[in-house]
């Protein structure tokens, strides 16, 4: 039943990540009208982009549209736009179809890959924080393995090695993603042609993969990638990528066609905040209950903000469950706000970590325990199905994940790429 006589206040969030949409989700349909800006038309599932670009599941299958994720909120609106600009003494967001006024504006913009003022790597390399990049490895990838086949010998070299850069979790998965295919699917789709001289490179600066989790994590993902045929290189820096040739910190140079970068992250600055407080990463400064300082009606959530706490005082870690949370959070002090109640404040409760590196090895690291191996796998697997928003995609994903297992193969080796004209 509708509350008769209450001005509906205009909220404008801008990006449709987990923070964006939860927070849209959340709020109070009696109290806010939302508009929610987003250069895509789809919430993105970020952890398994790494299968999208191995070829173990379809784009699809970790891709929701955001109209028919809000299409029982009928005062949730979408718009697919550049954002420009924020005119914060207006009230006003400026975008590439328009300018949009807001009584309570909503920064989740997250965060994109850091190549750390490097342009010539920035401009040469792969990076995955889209469903876009994830596709562009893909065919690149598979490209490569067709190319490879039909060149001299004395030509093959760049093409024989895979080179990904930092080893958290999504460089360690894709790196034991790769390895796999290297074991198990290239000698069943070219039985003919020799693959042994594929190398899959892990470049890390610190002294262990994973470096965020425990001592027993980092020592085991260590251990499988090496035992998976994976070169890795821990305290090691990439200085220069030009002509198929990377250069490494200790001088050594290796030829590649492929790297990848996952080395770091910035947040996606917007114009017009003169007066907030930035990092160097470009995260935003907030108080506990995600208020960017210096501004009263503008928020920041997830990746983007920077929250200082007794515990955290260089901030929360960029992931998923901080995101989800502090968008619940706000949601609900937004309506105790307008009823004039007190407001609560956020406090991160970390669950834990884990990572995947191939075939029944993973990782888990949780508060009271730390466990390796099959069981940690299953866990893996159980809880990113539960993260994945319709039942229809988890059982794609499922399915897709079960086939898999037993055939040690996929079918989803399509290379498509779009028509020029487009």
């Amino acid at each position: 039943m509708k509350k008769l006589g209450v001005m509906k206040r205009q909220v404008v969030i801008i990006g449709g990540g987990f923070a964006g949409v939860k927070v849209a989700q959340k709020l109070d349909s009696d109290l806010f009208d939302v508009l929610l800006i987003d250069r895509q038309n789809h919430h993105q599932f970020q952890p398994l982009f790494y299968q999208v670009a191995t070829a173990v599941i379809e784009p699809s299958s970790i891709s929701f549209p955001l109209r028919h994720i809000f299409k029982k909120k009928q005062n949730v609106r979408i718009r697919l736009a550049d954002v420009l600009e924020i005119l914060s003494e207006q009230k006003s967001v400026v975008t590439s179809v328009g300018n949009f006024s807001y009584d309570i504006l909503i920064l989740a913009t997250g965060c994109r890959t850091n190549f750390f003022g490097n342009e010539r790597i920035e401009k040469e390399a792969f990076e995955l924080k889209t469903t876009n990049n994830a596709l562009s490895i893909r065919n690149h990838v598979l490209q490569m393995f067709e190319d490879i086949i039909s060149m001299d010998e004395k030509e093959r070299e760049p093409y024989y090695s895979i080179v990904i850069v930092g080893a958290g979790p999504t460089g360690v998965e894709l790196a034991g993603a790769f390895s796999e295919i290297k074991n198990y699917i290239l000698p069943k789709d070219y039985p003919d042609f020799d693959f042994s001289k594929l190398q899959v490179t892990l470049v890390e600066g610190s002294e262990f993969p994973l470096n965020n989790m425990s001592l027993k994590a980092k020592t085991k993902a260590l251990s499988y990638l090496q035992k998976m045929g994976v070169n890795v290189l821990t305290k090691t820096i990439v200085k220069d990528f030009s002509d198929n040739t990377i250069t490494l910190s200790d001088g050594q140079e290796i030829k590649t066609k492929t790297l990848i970068w996952a080395a770091g992250v910035i947040g996606n600055k917007i114009e017009g905040l003169k007066d907030a407080k930035y990092t160097p990463s470009n995260r935003i400064e907030v108080d506990r209950q995600n208020q960017v300082l210096g501004y009263e009606s503008i928020y920041a959530l997830g990746d983007l903000a920077l929250m200082k706490t007794e515990k955290y005082e260089k901030g929360h870690p960029q992931v998923a469950n901080v995101a989800i949370n502090q968008a619940g959070l706000l949601a609900k002090n937004l309506k105790r706000k307008s009823q004039g109640k007190s407001l609560l404040s956020y406090e991160y409760k970390d669950l834990g970590s884990m990572a995947t590196v191939g075939r029944n090895k993973a990782v888990v690291d949780l508060p009271r325990f730390k466990f390796t191996g099959y069981f940690a796998w299953l866990v893996w697997m159980f809880l990113h199905l539960m993260l994945i928003l319709t039942v229809r995609n988890k059982l794609i994903i499922f399915i897709n994940w079960v086939w898999a297992y037993f055939t040690k193969n996929t079918s989803l080796r399509l290379i498509i790429k779009p028509n020029k004209k487009y």
